[in-house]
């Protein structure tokens, strides 16, 4: 009886079974060093995919193409802002210059936003207006570490 109930219990013979451990640890490691390998690159990929480059309303007003993202950077114009329900308006203008484009964005308005801060959005231009993403407003707080200009 033992012997029937140790040949119940032994490990089925196979190919996986017959394999060296020493084999089966480096081919382990081979399929798991691809797999990192293959995810790096898809991280690397997706990375660089996504990234748009930041424009001033001259450069966005001179080169934009229909439909294509981009990233908005600038300065509120004064006067611009304007609140309707959801939506706001305002104007972006270049920071050493005249051009200025206007901006439509829904979603979160961050506490430091008013005219004359810097701000990115990220959006598309139609028609002459830029269309920000939904949340996509971010303002840029003066450095304390700036010099202050003496008026």
């Amino acid at each position: 009886m033992p012997g029937a109930l140790g040949a119940r219990l032994r490990r089925p013979r196979g190919i996986i079974a017959d394999v060296d451990p020493a084999r089966k640890r480096t081919v382990r490691l081979a399929v798991a060093l691809g797999v990192a390998v293959l995810l790096a690159g898809a991280l690397v990929y997706t990375s660089f995919d996504a990234a748009t480059e930041a424009r001033e309303p001259s450069q966005l007003l001179a080169s934009a193409q229909p439909g294509k993202s981009y990233e908005l950077t600038g300065k509120v114009a004064a006067g611009s802002v304007r609140h309707n329900g959801d939506l706001l308006s305002f104007r972006v203008r270049d920071r050493s210059g005249q051009a200025s484009v206007p901006v439509r964005y829904t979603g979160t308005i961050p506490d430091p936003f008013r005219e004359g801060r810097e701000v990115i959005l990220k959006g598309s231009l139609r028609d002459g207006v830029f269309m920000a993403q939904k949340d996509s407003l971010v303002t840029k707080c003066p450095s304390k570490f700036t010099k202050k200009h003496s008026a």
